[in-house]
């Protein structure tokens, strides 16, 4: 077999940071009617470049199978459409953005975000691969076009919408297979002055709080400031400010410009280079042991299934998230551990997960079943789900996670 290499810089990759095995693609929800028919699975496994130290999987799916049709649609949290209200208010009057200016947002799933800009009479474009998501997006009134992002792209959105002022790509830049094309997609899209904005999960927060279920086939990168920056500086872009989130588990938010943008570096973007460094995120000592970490969690939580089984528990799970699959799969659990799983979001109802086969029902399916333990698979959400589910305490059932460890919640 050929060695892979790194997908940003090109180095051999030789360093494993997790091996999961054979997973099915973590978004590709399976119809009622295929219960018996095997999925799809692919190798997944977590490698780290030695020279940019970029955490990728390697490249197995071709996004057109992963994101030409799409199950997540970001308006069934509430709290994430909060979060991106609240960015939209800061980078407007940050940047001072008004009825002339001009607001891209790649991934712009069925208009979340946007829409905040939209009530703002700020001009907009969305540019999502997914058909049946983007559809949702323009009944919002965010203009929408169907594509996936890259050079190419960019340039057919100047030429038909000129450059941006300010572009914001959440949760997407780890989705690419050819990280280059999409980031200098964006040093093409942007105005001399313009701002580029890329939130994404903290691979530090990944690393110390064992959240190895974030990684699944569209998730290609994990990524750190450091290997960001590296990115950046080779695809026209350079970082000029950083904020620290609370969203999916500890995220960055990264404000860039072009490379002759004049806006100086902040005290936020030196002190997190400080905190990376002290961590040693550039050496290969901070990614050992994590795979064994994994094996625990894994091992931990059958252990916990399988004493509650044997004790006449029920087990089921809230949440049909990405996460929970790469965990369900990893771990090899099905439906002999856990009942069902419940999710608000209608397009995942009356399916079953991929790979475990689990049914997913709406969330007042608990309240018929009431289990002794739901397992909360976007442990990301907890909060917000123990609030919204408060009345499974009603008949003495338990909240649980097993990210960052296996735990029963109060």
């Amino acid at each position: 077999m050929t060695t892979p290499t790194c997908r940003a810089c090109g180095t051999d990759l030789k360093h494993t940071l997790v091996d999961l095995g054979l997973s099915a693609l973590a978004n590709s929800y399976v119809p009622m009617d295929r219960a018996d028919q095997n999925d799809p699975r692919y190798p997944l496994h977590a490698r780290v470049c030695n020279n940019c130290f970029l955490v990728q999987v390697d490249d197995v799916v071709p996004p057109s199978e992963i994101f030409s049709h799409y199950a997540y649609f970001s308006s069934y949290s509430s709290s994430w459409v909060e979060h991106a209200r609240k960015y939209c208010e800061a980078a407007a009057e940050r940047l001072d953005l008004g009825k002339d200016s001009f607001v891209v947002e790649v991934a712009s799933n069925d208009g979340y975000l946007l829409q905040h800009f939209v009530a703002k009479s700020i001009p907009v474009l969305g540019v999502e691969p997914a058909a049946n998501i983007a559809k949702e997006a323009e009944k919002k009134g965010v203009k929408s076009l169907v594509a996936f992002f890259g050079k190419e792209t960019a340039e057919k959105v100047v030429a038909e919408h000129g450059h941006a002022n300010l572009t914001a790509a959440n949760n997407v830049l780890a989705h690419v297979p050819d990280i280059n094309d999409f980031v200098s997609g964006f040093a093409t899209v942007l105005a001399d002055d313009g701002v580029s904005t890329f939130e994404f999960p903290h691979l530090l927060n990944l690393l110390e709080k064992t959240q190895f279920d974030t990684i699944y086939h569209e998730h290609f990168s994990y990524l750190s400031l450091y290997a960001v920056e590296k990115c950046f500086e080779q695809n026209g872009l350079k970082v000029f400010d950083v904020e620290e989130l609370p969203t999916h588990g500890g995220s960055l938010r990264v404000w860039a410009q072009k490379t002759t943008g004049t806006r100086p570096e902040t005290d936020r973007l030196a002190a997190l280079r400080a905190k990376e460094a002290d961590a040693g995120i550039a050496t290969l000592a901070c990614y050992e042991g994590f795979d064994a970490k994994c094996r625990k969690i894994r091992d931990d939580l059958l252990a916990f299934l399988k004493s509650a089984k044997t004790e006449g528990k029920t087990v089921a799970g809230y949440g049909a998230a990405a996460k929970g699959n790469t965990l369900l799969n990893y771990c090899d659990i099905g439906t002999d551990l856990i009942d069902f799983v419940v999710d608000a979001n209608p397009h995942k109802q009356n399916t079953l997960l991929p790979g475990s086969h689990i049914p997913v029902h709406a969330p007042d399916h608990l309240k018929v079943a009431k289990p002794d333990y739901v397992l909360i698979l976007p442990w990301n959400l907890s909060t917000e789900i123990m609030k919204d589910m408060a009345h499974v305490k009603d008949w003495g059932g338990q909240f649980m996670v097993a990210i960052p460890r296996v735990e029963v919640i109060g």
